[in-house]
């Protein structure tokens, strides 16, 4: 542990972690991250230390922003992409000689640095349940917050636990009708209990979709989708985030359908709030599609059954 916690820092005791697919693409060797590091981002804990100026936060349960932002750059300033900060730091995604050495929630303890946003998790949110809200939630927060005049029917492409985040977002923000394309049978059974219906994007005709929200970055299924947007409709992206993702789409196709393409990469403060907002007044089954935890020194079984996609999420407690 730190002898001593720099100005800002807060020093966290990780009671939950959950796995991402990011860890997961990492782990596997599809991702290349700086090394030696401590893999691992969505999770919940309490603050046990704190540096000068965070005292208030002492023994709160919170969870934190998956990036920490300087908060003077124009990206933070001025463009309202604080995770795109000219200096930004990712947690488990850093070296160990960063952050005190404690920089990924694989762990017992992870410190968080001074422009981290924190948000405190409301006792009826189970840890398993808070974990994921600093990455797959608050990151569809921001994707959906942006949509057509006039939005009836939406298409999430992925039932992963992105795509069942934006569905229910999307459901809860109004939209009536949330489609949700997934091939994969478990993942397909879980769609009506979050306010979705399970579709074959075959059997929907063109221009009848007003807003697509991918969640899995295969280009084919994205190409496909641009062809259901109605006049004016939008596709936002989520999933696309490696370099051999191309898309099979032409200008032509942006400019007479008046169709807007937008991507979107993690989120900003208010995503977070809004995140751990929405999980407080939500009475959708979360925890169900939450692996059993898993304790920390069985991280290795823990991955290896978040690649069999059994689950939504694989659990990993740190901590009694």
């Amino acid at each position: 542990m730190p002898a001593q916690l720099d100005p800002g820092a807060v020093l966290v005791q990780i009671s939950a972690t959950t796995i991402c697919g990011s860890d997961l693409h990492t782990h596997a060797g599809r991702r290349a991250e700086p090394a030696p590091s401590v893999l691992g981002h969505e999770a919940v804990g309490r603050v046990v230390a704190t540096g000068p100026g965070r005292g208030a936060w002492l023994h709160r349960r919170i969870t934190w922003a998956s990036t920490d932002s300087c908060g003077a750059c124009a990206a933070c300033r001025e463009w309202d992409l604080p995770q795109k900060c000219a200096s930004v730091f990712k947690y488990g995604h850093a070296l160990v000689s960063e952050s005190q050495g404690l920089t990924g929630s694989y762990a017992t303890h992870l410190v968080l640095r001074r422009g981290t946003h924190l948000v405190e998790i409301p006792p009826e949110i189970p840890d398993v349940v808070a974990a994921s809200a600093n990455c797959s939630l608050a990151t569809m927060v921001h994707a959906v917050e942006q949509r057509p005049t006039s939005c009836r029917v939406a298409l999430v492409i992925g039932a992963g636990l992105l795509g069942l985040h934006g569905c229910a977002l999307l459901r809860a923000s109004g939209v009536p009708r949330v489609l949700v394309a997934e091939s994969d049978l478990r993942r397909r059974a879980r769609i009506a209990d979050f306010g979705g219906v399970a579709v074959d994007p075959a059997d929907l005709h063109p221009q009848s979709i007003d807003v697509v929200v991918d969640a899995t970055g295969d280009p084919v299924a994205i190409g496909a989708s641009l062809g259901l947007l109605r006049p004016g409709g939008m596709c936002t992206l989520v999933g696309s985030v490696h370099a051999q993702a191309p898309l099979p789409v032409t200008g032509e196709v942006l400019v007479r359908g008046c169709v807007t393409m937008r991507g979107v990469h993690n989120y900003a403060a208010r995503h977070l709030d809004a995140a751990v907002a929405f999980l407080r007044g939500s009475s959708l089954p979360w925890p169900s599609i939450v692996g059993p935890p898993l304790p920390l020194d069985r991280i290795d079984e823990a991955f290896a059954l978040a690649a069999t996609r059994q689950w939504a999420r694989v659990a990993v407690r740190t901590s009694s």
